[in-house]
């Protein structure tokens, strides 16, 4: 950093150098005989009054000297006619005018800012004298639209990109420009304002300065910046404006860890000669600017100029020269070439005039004659290209091109580079790797940039957005008071200081979520409880206390519901919910004495008895009527050996044999079906008595209300409105109750010993419950879905749509949710892993177990059918047979002789055979 000392020193050098430069003749002689060169004219116009005007001075003072010291042979020398505007566009332009009419120059460099430009530029077209500027570099100011305008410097627009890729690395969404009201100011805004609007940037607020400004007037500018809650802001500044403004905002304690400040490459190019009371100032201070590599003559010219020149500083050291005394010092290099390059002859060194006058005694803005050798001054530095100090110097589109940036943190008294940036490869932490390794990426990630120290000597990364200040106090935030379920969220009191502390599932998922806002947000947490460390009332009660701005955000398991989002608005839900019905499980089924009855329903065994009674009726009726002897006796015989022979065919031990074709037909779909129903019975006994089955005490909301059984819920929970409003509960039978362990006791003791019948929940607090007693209570019946959990703000409240956002963030990490819930122990164990199944919601019947009539109802109608078809066939063919039986005999009777005659016989036979009478 210059001293007063060396600052003392390089004004009085300044000043013998504005002295030579005003007495006409050139800024210092090189060796050898000046009278012997042609002297080619060169207007230079700088504010001798400024920091940056005195060192450029100097560094032209030196670029004349070297130049000429190398080239001692050149037959034209620059003889530069120095002018002091100051600060003033209408002295600048008074000054341009006389250095056309009076000093008859060639090409003029300068003036230093971009508001003196304008004017001078339309005088350098009348005369064609080419303006040449090292320091006007607002994008306001184009070469390609003004023709004799030459930048021998980087457009303001290059290093927005950079910019950019700097904001988008850190995802900052909001950032505050504040910039000098001048044409070097507000020439850029508009290109930030683009760049930023492509990475999803906005830019709530311009901060616009003027150079005039006292500053009472910049710090109630840097107040109306603190009301806002952007804390991204990005300077764009001279040094002699952006000094005070640093040195103002210190004061006033805006460099502190919440905040971020950028400076673009006015400030950050110059920043050594700012001084020390503005570099102490902008400690954490982010800047980009350009890059200029250390080349060897680079290093060797300093080298030269800190021993001859203690008023100048290092490059790349503890202190840094400004890349506009660069510039300065290659404009010089170039016009000498090309003054050298472009000369033939004397006569080219001279105005054309339509006056007669050669100097004119006052001022004509009409009448400033032209330039001969202008133009040829023109053309050839715009095709010049070498390689000077500040790196390669070559025209594109009229000025200088950057090959990329840097960037840089203000550490103490020195500027550290922290990466760089180029149009190719975007951000990175060296120049040198990215190229050998030639990566075809570019790069916006944070992580391409070395460690930054920030405002407030912090390490952390600014959110770049806090609270407005609109309280006095901090964000309140409301947590609720449980006793149960602290997995949940718990306070822990310190016993020795009183102090709480924080845990349990909601609370890790804020701290996450405020870990992922774009911004910061200072808060106090404050328990919602009384003076005796009770909860203070119900989570209805606790949220109403936002509507009643006690509080201003509301933290913990709080489920979003319809009746509540009339005075509170809810983020988006970081867990799901839902409520459901926990019951107890039957006994094991397996110890009944009755379980081999258990596979088939009572329907199922009623009609397979009546089929067994009915198929042995059928097959008793179709052998009797072909004289089956093996069925023969009795009517009692006959159907005991019938109904013993239906049921043999269960296990295919019948000996009777059957000759009815029909019966054959009759038993082979019977013992089909009894097949069928073996194997059935079979499967589902063994799954019986080998799977253990979960059965539920209840199932049926309904009958527990009509039963007017008593149910628990959680106490404070808006579950007891739920049960009395929409699932009619009578409300005196509704129980209280605050943790798992009071629900395993109600549970277990069962309406008969002071417990309940079923707890009602919401789902997140009946999976942890089921965790440590899955092999009891089962969750059964409908689930009654809504939002989950969520925080709470006021109506309205902008940070609901930022809160949501981080949700989104987190919920979405799946690395993160993992790591949060094991850490509360909600992952379930492995022994209640089968449960999951029984979690879902889904009704649970006692009887689905069974098999009944339906699973059969096609086999028992195929059955049926075809022996009642038996039957009636059987039946026809008996109809039929005893009809043809009966008319033979009417036939027979026809031809029989009367008995009498027959035993009269013939008189000479004798009496008629008595056998066939009798037939």
């Amino acid at each position: 950093m210059t001293t007063m000392s060396r600052s003392s020193t390089l004004a009085i050098f300044s000043c013998i150098v504005v002295l030579v430069l005003n007495s006409g003749g050139p800024a210092m002689a090189a060796e050898g005989d000046l009278s012997r060169k042609e002297r080619v004219k060169v207007g230079l116009l700088l504010d001798s009054n400024a920091t940056m005007g005195r060192i450029a001075s100097s560094y032209i003072n030196t670029a004349l000297s070297d130049f000429y010291e190398a080239h001692p042979s050149y037959r034209t020398r620059l003889s530069l006619h120095f002018r002091n505007p100051q600060n003033d566009v209408v002295l600048v332009a008074s000054a341009a005018l006389d250095l056309m009419q009076n000093e008859e120059v060639h090409a003029i460099i300068g003036p230093a800012y971009s508001s003196q430009a304008k004017f001078v530029i339309d005088l350098g077209i009348k005369a064609q004298v080419p303006i040449i500027s090292f320091s006007a570099t607002s994008p306001s100011l184009s070469p390609t639209q003004s023709r004799y305008f030459v930048r021998t410097a980087y457009d303001d627009c290059s290093q927005v990109k950079a910019i950019a890729a700097l904001i988008q690395a850190f995802g900052w969404r909001e950032i505050v420009p504040i910039y000098e009201d001048t044409d070097y100011g507000n020439g850029l805004i508009p290109y930030l304002t683009d760049a930023f609007q492509n990475i999803d940037t906005r830019v709530p607020y311009r901060s616009a300065i003027h150079p005039t400004a006292q500053d009472i007037d910049i710090l109630k500018e840097l107040n109306k910046v603190m009301t806002m809650p952007t804390r991204v802001f990005l300077v764009h500044m001279t040094a002699t404006l952006g000094s005070r403004l640093f040195v103002l905002a210190n004061e006033a304690g805006m460099l502190n860890e919440e905040s971020v400040w950028i400076v673009t490459d006015g400030l950050s190019s110059l920043l050594d000669p700012v001084g020390s009371t503005a570099m102490s100032s902008m400690q954490g201070v982010v800047g980009v600017r350009p890059y200029v590599p250390m080349s060897k003559r680079l290093k060797k010219f300093m080298e030269k100029q800190l021993n001859t020149s203690p008023g100048i500083s290092t490059f790349n050291g503890t202190e840094t020269v400004n890349l506009f005394s660069l510039w300065a010092y290659d404009t010089i290099w170039a016009l000498a070439k090309v003054a050298e390059k472009q000369w033939t002859s004397s006569d080219q060194l001279r105005y054309v005039r339509p006056s007669t006058n050669r100097k004119m005694a006052a001022l004509n803005f009409s009448d400033t004659g032209t330039s001969e050798m202008g133009p040829k001054l023109l053309q050839g530095i715009i095709n010049l290209s070498f390689h000077g100090l500040s790196g390669l110097f070559e025209m594109v589109h009229g000025q200088l091109q950057p090959s990329g940036f840097e960037i840089i943190n203000v550490l103490g008294n020195e500027e550290k580079i922290i990466g760089y940036w180029t149009s190719k490869h975007g951000l990175s932490k060296t120049l040198s790797n990215r190229t050998e390794e030639n990566r075809e990426y570019y790069s916006t990630s944070m992580d391409d940039l070395k460690p930054i120290l920030w405002p407030g000597k912090t390490q952390k990364e600014p959110k770049g957005w806090v609270m407005p200040p609109l309280k006095d106090t901090k964000m309140k935030i409301s947590v609720p008071f449980k006793t149960g379920f602290s997995e949940f969220f718990k306070i822990h009191w310190d016993q020795r200081t009183g102090v709480p502390s924080y845990s349990g599932f909601s609370y890790d998922m804020f701290i996450a979520v405020m870990d992922a806002l774009p911004f910061y947000m200072p808060y106090e947490i404050v328990p919602f409880m009384n003076a005796s460390r009770q909860s203070a009332g119900t989570y209805d009660e606790m949220l109403y206390q936002i509507k009643l701005q006690k509080v201003d955000i509301v933290v913990g398991d709080v489920i979003v519901v319809a009746n509540r989002s009339n005075y509170v608005d809810f983020t988006l839900p970081y867990s799901e919910s839902g409520v459901s019905m926990v019951v107890a499980i039957k006994d094991d089924e397996r110890r009944n004495m009755w379980i081999f009855l258990r596979p088939l329903s009572w329907a199922l065994w009623l009609t397979i008895g009546l089929s067994f009674v009915l198929t042995s009726l059928i097959v008793c009726f179709l052998e009797g009527r072909h004289q089956n002897e093996d069925f023969g006796g009795s009517r009692s015989e006959q159907l005991s050996t019938s109904l013993w022979f239906s049921f043999s065919t269960l296990v295919f031990a019948h000996r009777e044999k059957v000759v009815n074709n029909r019966t054959r037909l009759v038993l082979a779909v019977w013992i089909f079906l009894l097949l069928i129903i073996t194997q059935s019975y079979t499967a589902s006994l063994a799954s019986l008595l080998t799977v253990e089955q979960l059965q539920p005490q209840y199932v049926d909301v309904q009958e527990l209300v009509r039963k007017h059984y008593h149910v628990g819920y959680q106490k404070g929970s808006y579950v007891r409105e739920f049960l009395v409003r929409d699932l009619g509960f009578d409300e005196s039978r509704l129980i209280p109750l605050n943790s798992a362990e009071e629900y395993h006791e109600a549970l277990s003791n069962g309406i008969g010993n002071g417990g309940v019948a079923a707890i009602y929940e919401e789902t997140p607090f009946i999976k942890l419950f089921l965790g440590k007693y899955c092999n009891k209570y089962m969750m059964v019946g409908p689930r009654y879905r809504n939002d989950g959990f969520a925080f709470a703000f006021p109506r309205g409240s902008p940070l609901v749509a930022y809160f949501s956002r981080a949700i989104l963030n987190v919920t979405q990490d799946k690395t993160k949710m993992n790591e949060i819930e094991r850490k509360n122990h909600l992952r379930q164990s492995s022994s209640c892993q089968g449960e999951e199944s029984n979690q879902g919601g889904a009704t649970i019947s006692s009887h689905n177990l069974s098999l009944g009539v339906g699973s059969f109802s096609g086999l028992f109608i195929i059955t049926g059918i075809v022996a009642v078809l038996a039957v009636l066939a059987e039946l026809v063919k008996g109809f039929r047979t005893k009809h043809s039986l009966r008319k033979g005999i009417e036939w027979k009777n026809s031809k029989v002789v009367p008995l009498t005659s027959i035993g009269q016989g013939d008189p000479k036979t004798g009496p008629a055979n008595t056998t066939l009478s009798a037939v």
